[in-house]
């Protein structure tokens, strides 16, 4: 049986798929979507599922990066947090390879208080921990000690939850305790739908900051900054292609994520 549309031909055993080039178009700096399977075509026609393989795939590859990493990493906050992780980093970049072009991935467990070190950088195509675990500020909207409250909004000055690329580096300046500093700056581009998705425009990015002591962090804008030694290391490794993923135990959050993939 053949099935014919557009110009491209894929077989599936006795089953000929045609696609046309229309199907692969997309937006620039458009937000980036979950994979969707195709619609069954009429008339009995089997059309061969995208989505199915590629997130077969994708929840391979974590499960063997949860395994090699789990023991390694610290208790974190949610028996959840590794897994959401390595499931939504492997997801996109089997949906956008062209945009996933490092292998490193700043991990935050924000359900855990500012006084412990909840911060890692994976190399996902190694399994090995680059860096972590080490300690991470989050929004001051967000809450005291441990956040709890989340927020895609502008001027919310809160940290929003989910996944980002990671863009360029740049010369960062802030002010802390009444005094302007300047340390190293990553540009993010959150990915996750509803939830991070104004983050660029709200100028939420990755920085060294001094309020970032190996014991404590304190409050940003929104900001997972981290020790300003730290981000001159960290940053350039992620920059240009990189990934964050930033959790906390929000149901809702956890619930909608588009990038969160299931077993």
């Amino acid at each position: 049986m053949k099935l014919y549309h557009g110009t491209a031909k894929f077989l599936f055993g006795s089953t000929a798929l045609l696609i046309g080039t229309a199907g692969f178009q997309g937006k620039t700096n458009a937000p980036a979507a979950a994979p969707q399977a195709l619609t069954a075509p009429a008339h009995g026609v089997v059309a061969a599922s995208t989505a199915a393989p590629t997130a077969s795939t994708a929840s391979s590859r974590a499960k063997t990066a949860l395994s090699a990493l789990s023991s390694a990493v610290r208790r974190l906050s949610d028996p959840r947090a590794l897994k959401d992780a390595f499931n939504s980093y492997f997801a996109f970049k089997a949906a956008h390879p062209s945009q996933v072009k490092k292998p490193y991935l700043y991990f935050v467990d924000y359900g855990l208080p500012n006084t412990t070190p909840r911060g890692y950088v994976f190399d996902m195509t190694a399994l090995k921990i680059i860096d972590g675990p080490f300690t991470v500020a989050h929004g001051r909207g967000s809450g005291a000690s441990i956040p709890t409250r989340f927020s895609n909004a502008i001027g919310s000055a809160s940290t929003s939850l989910g996944l980002y690329i990671a863009k360029a580096t740049y010369a960062f300046h802030g002010h802390a305790s009444g005094r302007p500093y300047q340390s190293l700056g990553l540009k993010l581009d959150g990915v996750s739908t509803g939830f991070n998705d104004r983050a660029f425009t709200r100028g939420v990015v990755a920085h060294g900051a001094p309020y970032v002591t190996p014991n404590r962090a304190g409050m940003s804008k929104g900001c997972p900054a981290m020790e300003p030694a730290r981000a001159q290391q960290l940053l350039p490794k992620l920059a240009d292609g990189g990934m964050v993923f930033l959790f906390a135990p929000n149901a809702n959050w956890m619930a909608n994520d588009p990038w969160i993939v299931g077993d």
